[in-house]
């Protein structure tokens, strides 16, 4: 087992939980809990492992890492060094990351196994479970490198002619991919690595940055920047069943089958609930206030429970005259909150 860092054991020291209210429109979903887990870096997505109850926060910037933490406790459970990566992604024992080199290790002990080098810019990750193969997506070429999770080995690259944020599969041999700079989801043959079509949503809304899927009612959640807009697309034909409103500055989607609501986070610090009560009526159920930031999200299936990750910041002056300013993350002030009934 990979041992924990000094900068991580003095996490240990830092994590304390808040309960938090929710200040959302009325519904059950309310933060349940904030954990203040600090550290440096810059982040992007996360990602819950249910069936070993861990959480991967991937950290970028000098010292880059996995940060894993126990999915129920929120407490660390180790990490993953040297890895600049944007996300992560466990399938057949193995965890990979969205870097490059891609790091590959042992998902229940989280020793090392190997590096694989890939071309273009990894950015967002998903695993698939139709034939246990990792996607790894890149907003320049190739788009997507697709990695056997069994041994690591490179099985194929593709080319989307767009730039892909999130991916959903059927499980049953169809991926789909939201391409943001095309307004378009791209339907791919996972097994033959081929674009088989493409549905177009820019009549309904634009700039598509996250992506969910109801594999039972073949349904698909596209969240929206322009405006901001959920919309509810038929993933057997293309066609828009529906749109709804969001939140500004989404960045994720997901979809809970056990509850038949998709979630969209924001930028905002908003989640919304979208209620699928048939496979062509949809409300918005709830919005739910989170923190400013928490733009990315990821289910917990066991608990049904959604967990984001979002820090403070403050502002910083121009470096020159008349230049513009920055902003730094406030220190220890990175936290992960936990929505939930």
């Amino acid at each position: 087992m990979r041992t924990l860092s000094l900068a991580l054991l003095t996490v240990l020291s830092l994590v304390t939980f808040t309960s938090a209210q929710s200040g959302s429109a009325a519904g059950p979903y309310k933060v349940l809990k904030t954990a203040k887990v600090g550290g440096d870096g810059g982040f992007d997505y996360v990602f819950a492992d249910a069936a070993a109850r861990k959480l991967y926060v991937p950290r970028n910037g000098a010292d880059g890492r996995v940060t894993v933490f126990n999915l129920d406790t929120l407490q660390p459970a180790g990490e993953i060094t040297k890895t600049n990566a944007r996300g992560a992604a466990v399938d057949s024992g193995h965890g990979f990351s969205s870097s490059r080199p891609i790091a590959m290790w042992d998902s229940n002990t989280l020793a090392p196994i190997k590096t694989i080098e890939v071309q273009g810019a990894p950015d967002g990750i998903f695993a698939d479970p139709f034939n246990h193969r990792i996607w790894v997506f890149s907003h320049s070429a190739p788009n997507a490198t697709v990695i056997d999770a069994k041994d690591g080995s490179i099985v194929g690259t593709l080319d989307l002619d767009g730039a892909p944020e999130q991916a959903a599969s059927d499980g049953r041999g169809h991926l789909y991919v939201d391409l943001e700079d095309k307004n378009q989801v791209a339907v791919i043959d996972a097994a033959a690595l081929r674009v088989t079509g493409r549905y177009d949503i820019s009549s309904a809304a634009k700039t598509p940055a996250g992506l969910a899927l109801d594999a039972e009612h073949h349904v698909l959640f596209v969240a929206c920047r322009n405006p901001q807009m959920m919309v509810m697309v038929n993933a057997e034909t293309g066609a828009i069943l529906a749109s709804l409103p969001i939140g500004a500055g989404v960045d994720g989607a997901v979809f809970n089958p056990a509850t038949q609501e998709a979630f969209s986070s924001q930028s905002d610090g908003t989640l919304t609930v979208i209620k699928e009560n048939s496979p062509t009526s949809f409300v918005v159920a709830q919005t739910v206030q989170t923190q400013a930031g928490a733009k990315t999200l990821t289910l917990d299936s066991k608990t049904q429970q959604v967990y984001l990750i979002a820090a403070d910041y403050t502002s910083t002056p121009p470096p020159t005259p008349g230049g513009r300013g920055g902003r730094a993350m406030v220190p220890n002030s990175f936290a992960v909150l936990v929505v939930g009934k």
